[in-house]
């Protein structure tokens, strides 16, 4: 974690008290968000989720952010969420179950993708279920060599959700995605590395220094290209190949209008190291 003080606003502004399950601290550009409720390796309860969303959402629209890390305190990145209490809910009616899960997990999970800033999870441990597909909507992912990586649904009897089947069919194709949500198999970080989910993997005790590193180059580097970069990749899968060329010539044409851009191209003429801004 950084030394900046931790964040004491809420979504709308001064919230009172801390609420202490999700820390917050900018950095150096880099906003960081961790996880804390180690005694249940930080499955995610409704009001964590909350938070969490709404520091994305914050950190797009932040100027002085240009990065996102995404880890957690404790044994665990995230054990999935929070299900006490959920078998001894009153009758369901048709619809509960998809609107809960539309307008819960399915929105964290859109909030990592959409956030206009590099999100980087900096996973310390046992990453299950909606905790997994948290880390795999992450722009880049660092494993500490211990992290272990569970798709749990099946284990429960319960269908993969928070776009899982969306993330895992993309990043490891659907024979991959199929074996591991089938089966339910714990991976280990290295076979995680193996299968292209995670992008490296290092000892725990060097996890947070590689988080800093590749951050705060990601926080030196030119943001709204970035951000753009990011549309872009994440399109691509859903796109055919005309729709997806317009879409990087529109990319390019927004972009040249910031002033990085410029800095980019007068840097490079000049011979000199380029000083980007974010702007």
């Amino acid at each position: 974690m950084p030394s900046s003080p931790e964040d004491t606003t809420g979504p709308t502004g001064p919230a009172g008290p801390v609420d202490s399950s999700v820390l917050h601290a900018t950095d150096d550009g880099v906003s960081w968000i961790t996880l804390n409720r180690p005694e249940v390796m930080n499955a995610v309860a409704w009001d964590q989720r909350e938070r969490l969303i709404a520091l994305l959402t914050d950190a797009s629209a932040d100027p002085s952010v240009r990065a996102v890390v995404l880890t957690a305190t404790g044994r665990g990145f995230c054990a999935g969420a929070d299900l006490r209490g959920a078998s001894s809910a009153g009758e369901r009616i048709a619809g509960d179950v998809a609107r809960t899960i539309r307008l819960g997990a399915q929105r964290l999970i859109a909030a990592v993708l959409d956030c206009e800033k590099p999100v980087i999870a900096a996973v310390n441990g046992t990453a299950a279920g909606i905790g997994a597909h948290l880390a795999f909507a992450c722009d880049l992912v660092l494993a500490a060599d211990s992290a272990k990586f569970i798709e749990v649904f099946v284990r429960r009897g319960l269908v993969p959700d928070g776009g899982g089947a969306y993330l895992l069919t993309r990043l490891i194709g659907p024979q991959r995605a199929k074996e591991l949500m089938f089966f339910g198999d714990a991976l280990t970080a290295a076979e995680a590395e193996r299968l292209g989910l995670v992008n490296r993997v290092v000892p725990a005790g060097e996890l947070t220094a590689a988080a800093r590193e590749w951050s705060q180059r990601l926080a030196d580097g030119p943001t709204r290209a970035l951000a753009l970069t990011k549309q872009l990749v994440n399109a691509s899968l859903d796109a055919d190949r005309a729709t997806a060329f317009a879409a990087e010539a529109m990319a390019q044409e927004i972009n040249m209008t910031t002033q990085d851009a410029g800095e980019g191209v007068a840097s490079f003429v000049e011979r000199r190291t380029p000083k980007y801004r974010g702007l």
